[in-house]
């Protein structure tokens, strides 16, 4: 039978944002009455160039996705392979995940081997160049852009890097919808002892990978500011893998003379154990260098915890100054007034009321329906 949509990207067994994304929108799709598979990697990235421990769950397959590991992402006769099989069977449109010019090569041209007046080809992206740039990164990104009729943009800031490599084609454009798949969200007494924290202490939370141009060490510096000196309850959770040198953050607490201040909680985080990290917090705290959009904000906003984001990317698009949160520049003065307020003037209750009124426009049916919208007409074959 023929699918209506093809999915090219990350999946289990991958683990990590992108995957997530791609199983719950097809799960979104298959809820709206959509024949979906998902074609995943055999190879993502070689080893040697994974900055992580792994880059695998040990979760159980997600039941209900059709999920097939086809894509190496550096044989060039596997994506001939890859495309004919995907060709002949004629879905109405494929859709590839694009977040890293490294892929370029892999899915552009399984894309440009699948498009015919059979399928439709479109994008789906995240970033259209990456935070950290590397050289060829736009050679790769128009080479990619040249493969699809259609992209859909998770922020106008990435519709904007979109247009630099194709001005004349159709750009969509939906938030990032809501990560609801990570379970209900739990009290904070319960997600404090479940973390073993001490429930006289009030806490901020940096969570997710941490890379350079996340700003890690804008919030430690935040941290010691003479402004939140006075709060000596004030604790920071940092929890996330790294993913560069981790001795730098250490040394910069030590320096700062915070280390009392300060838990570390940086294996990867399953699943099963991201509710407890939202519970506990008061605050989510992104003081990103660059940005596009973040999944981070969207976990935040389904645990209904208010957020501190910088003034980069997309972050401003999601996170309304004041209501949902707060939207400061992307330094540690900026970021450690925020703090002060948000605990000085009580801004708990206002700001919860304003993530929960907010969360409700991010929705992985609008996103849907944009997909659907990328459907060529006609009847399926």
């Amino acid at each position: 039978m023929r699918e209506d949509i093809i999915i090219l990207g990350p999946a289990h067994p991958y683990r990590g944002g992108l995957a997530a994304f791609n199983e719950r929108l097809a799960r979104e799709l298959i809820s709206r009455g959509h024949r979906v598979i998902v074609y995943t990697f055999t190879l993502q990235y070689p080893a040697f160039l994974f900055p992580g421990k792994s880059q695998f769950s040990t979760a159980a397959a997600p039941t209900g996705i059709p999920i097939v590991r086809r894509l190496h992402a550096l044989n060039p006769f596997n994506w001939l392979l890859v495309g004919l099989e995907i060709r002949r069977r004629k879905p109405r449109l494929v859709l590839a995940a694009y977040w890293l010019p490294l892929l370029a090569p892999c899915l552009g041209t399984v894309l440009r081997i699948v498009r015919s007046r059979h399928s439709s080809t479109a994008a789906l992206v995240h970033n259209m160049l990456p935070h950290e740039k590397r050289p060829g990164d736009r050679l790769l990104s128009r080479y990619f852009a040249g493969s699809v009729n259609a992209f859909l943009a998770l922020s106008a800031s990435v519709a904007s890097d979109i247009r630099i490599f194709s001005p004349h084609k159709p750009v969509a454009v939906v938030p990032h919808p809501v990560y609801d798949s990570y379970g209900a969200a739990v009290g904070r007494a319960e997600a404090l002892a479940h973390l073993g924290l001490d429930s006289g202490y009030q806490y901020i939370l940096f969570f997710g990978f941490i890379r350079p141009y996340k700003g890690l060490d804008i919030l430690l510096r935040a941290l010691a500011a003479p402004i939140l000196a006075d709060n000596a309850g004030l604790r920071l959770i940092i929890a996330g893998e790294f993913y560069e040198s981790s001795e730098r953050y250490y040394e910069l607490v030590r320096s700062l003379g915070i280390e009392k201040r300060v838990i570390f909680r940086t294996d990867y985080i399953p699943d099963e154990e991201v509710r407890y990290y939202f519970g506990a917090a008061d605050l989510v705290v992104q003081p990103y260098r660059t940005a596009t959009q973040s999944g981070i904000s969207q976990l935040a906003y389904h645990f209904g915890v208010p957020m501190i984001v910088s003034k980069v990317g997309g972050l401003a698009e999601i996170v309304p100054h004041g209501q949902a949160g707060y939207v400061v520049d992307a330094e540690e003065t900026a970021v450690a007034a925020a703090i002060a307020d948000f605990y000085m003037h009580a801004r708990a209750v206002s700001l919860r009321e304003g993530v929960r009124q907010y969360s409700q426009r991010y929705s992985w049916a609008a996103l849907a329906e944009e997909v659907e919208r990328m459907l060529p007409a006609g009847h399926e074959a």
